[in-house]
């Protein structure tokens, strides 16, 4: 495939990055054993069930069933396509990444998407320089109090009016017209005709972490025109529950962020941008979702919901209150800020300053402080029924808190709100792995033992050499480990990292990933790698001598009488010792 990465420079990175930094850097671990845990980035959960093996260069949660290399965390953690993924590790380690074959690099098939896209994203900028509907944008911008430069730093541009100014001048370009559809900037009519999807809105271009478009967020000019604000539909590049509307921008702005404000719409992102509060983000029309707020606290651990103070902005901050439980570990913090009726963050700023609006953001209420506010709005503490329906009400919140001292406070704080000697909280099981059962499931058979075995210490391939009885015969299993074997013996200082990597999406990669996930159950320096290896080499080489098959099928015919003369003979001869 043009522009492929070779295989041996991923060998190479592999070689180069350590898992163990990568994961801490945004996940932290501590240490257990021989490896490192922490709870799972992927899964909400109570007690740490992910593990990451320095010697394997491979991590696995036993929760979620969440695994792989260092390039196989890079894609899930920060949803990357595999090139990205390599370009991020070659960037920590100061490598170049080669291309064979002369290709572009990008993101694999998602790659036209993006082009179009990019497309699209200058020629709304260039409609709100050049086109001659372009005052009417420009007007309402000047009124809601935004410079040329706050407009340009956020890339705002025009889709004027008419059903067909985008796709004409992208199918110009080259693009089809499924193309757009999937691109999600046009739609088809009955006539299976291209028709815009935005037509004479602002337009706010919706960024990835890298900076490159991914969709779009439409205002509608006409006061008539429903709905006011229209997004992008799901594509293969845009996910609408896990994006969020300014965090390129922040952290570009800010490289080192302290904290992001969670805010409802485009409009509040820019104007608090523009009066030096470059750090809040906003939600794309949806309420907060888990994905939303892993994807914060992945860049910071200091957060502020800042809603409007009626009843659909104290709803709005009750969800995000629920979703963000299971994510609070300690050392995570996070505070509401509900405005005065009738204000929003535009306004506000407006009117008060970047000062004014700091002093608002320093007195926000910290999350169990508002957590216990509400829950006293709805029963009341000063009688014992409503001390218990208090008590009921926040049990299920605070079973959602992950297992840790802040979780430890607020189990103490329900006890003096309520006035209770106990609580009834689910406790945490404590997270307990039954590493020989977990290790029974995967090494079922002595040949998936000996690949698992050889995952853990690759040196053992040296005890087999290429031609071994052993290696032989037709099984996929078979082919498999002495495909390991060959490629150890010729690569010795291969890490099995590199190792998995070789055989990312296939079947066999996937057997192997789940072998990867085989761990020790006593100390490393009691088990005996190399005879139990050597066991089950020899049960392999034995399996495949056509005498023991011979042996095995005489045998299950059942009694001597069931033998012919020749046959009960051939069974006396394979019982005598043979000569060497």
């Amino acid at each position: 495939m043009a522009g492929r990465i070779p295989q041996e420079f991923i060998d190479q990175l592999l070689s180069r990055v350590d898992l163990v930094e990568i994961v801490n850097a945004r996940v932290p671990l501590r240490r257990m054993g021989r490896e490192f845990m922490a709870c799972c980035p992927f899964h909400a959960e109570k007690t740490p069930s992910f593990t990451v093996s320095p010697r394997k260069q491979f991590y696995h949660c036993f929760g979620c069933g969440a695994h792989g290399t260092a390039i196989g965390f890079l894609m899930a953690y920060e949803r990357l396509e595999f090139p990205d993924a390599v370009e991020d590790l070659a960037r920590l380690v100061g490598l170049d990444v080669p291309k064979t074959g002369g290709g572009p690099s990008g993101s694999g098939s998602f790659r036209p998407l993006l082009d179009w896209l990019a497309q699209a994203d200058r020629f709304f900028r260039q409609r709100l320089r050049e086109h001659p509907a372009r005052q009417r944008a420009i007007d309402y911008l000047r009124q809601r109090g935004l410079t040329g430069q706050i407009a340009a730093s956020f890339g705002i541009g025009y889709a004027p009016p008419g059903w067909s100014n985008l796709s004409q001048a992208l199918h110009e370009a080259g693009a089809t017209v499924q193309d757009l559809v999937d691109a999600g900037l046009a739609s088809r009519d009955e006539q299976g005709r291209p028709r815009d999807r935005f037509r004479d809105r602002i337009m706010f271009p919706i960024r990835d972490r890298r900076g490159r478009v991914i969709a779009f967020g439409g205002r509608a000019l006409d006061g008539d025109t429903t709905p006011k604000y229209l997004n992008s539909p799901e594509t293969p590049v845009f996910h609408k529950g896990a994006e969020l509307y300014g965090l390129h921008e922040a952290r570009i702005h800010t490289p080192h962020l302290r904290r992001l404000v969670v805010v409802e719409g485009y409009m509040d992102v820019v104007a608090l941008a523009q009066h030096d509060i470059p750090y809040a983000v906003a939600t794309l029309g949806t309420a907060t979702t888990p994905e939303h707020v892993e994807r914060l606290f992945r860049t910071v651990s200091d957060l502020v919901f800042c809603f409007d103070g009626d009843r659909a902005g104290r709803a709005a901050a009750t969800r995000a209150l629920e979703v963000a439980l299971p994510f609070l570990r300690d050392g995570r913090q996070i505070g509401f800020l509900l405005l005065p009726e009738g204000e929003d963050p535009d306004t506000l700023i407006r009117r008060e300053g970047q000062a004014g609006f700091e002093r608002r953001l320093e007195q926000a209420v910290p999350l169990a402080d508002h957590l216990f506010a509400e829950l006293r709005a709805q029963a009341d503490p000063n009688t014992l029924a409503g001390r218990a329906r208090l008590a009921e009400l926040a049990r299920p919140l605070l079973e959602k808190l992950p297992e840790g001292h802040f979780r430890d406070l607020m189990v103490e704080r329900l006890r003096q709100e309520a006035q209770l000697m106990h609580t009834r909280l689910r406790l945490p099981s404590g997270g307990t792995v039954d590493l020989a059962r977990h290790n029974l499931q995967l090494t079922r058979t002595p040949l998936r033992k000996a690949i698992a075995l050889l995952l853990y210490r690759p040196e053992l391939a040296r005890a087999v050499v290429a031609d071994d009885p052993a290696l032989r015969g037709g099984e996929p299993g078979v082919k498999l480990l002495a495909e390991l074997i060959g490629g150890l013996r010729a690569n010795p200082d291969l890490s099995i990292a590199a190792l998995l990597e070789r055989y990312r999406d296939t079947r066999e990669g996937a057997i192997l990933e789940r072998l990867a996930q085989w761990r020790l159950e006593i100390p490393e320096e009691e088990y005996q790698f190399e005879q139990e290896f050597a066991d089950i080499v020899t049960y392999l080489r034995r399996r495949n001598d056509p005498r023991e098959h011979l042996l095995e099928t005489l045998l299950l015919r059942g009694t001597p009488r069931a033998l012919s003369i020749e046959e009960r003979e051939e069974l006396r001869s394979l019982g005598k010792p043979q000569k060497i």
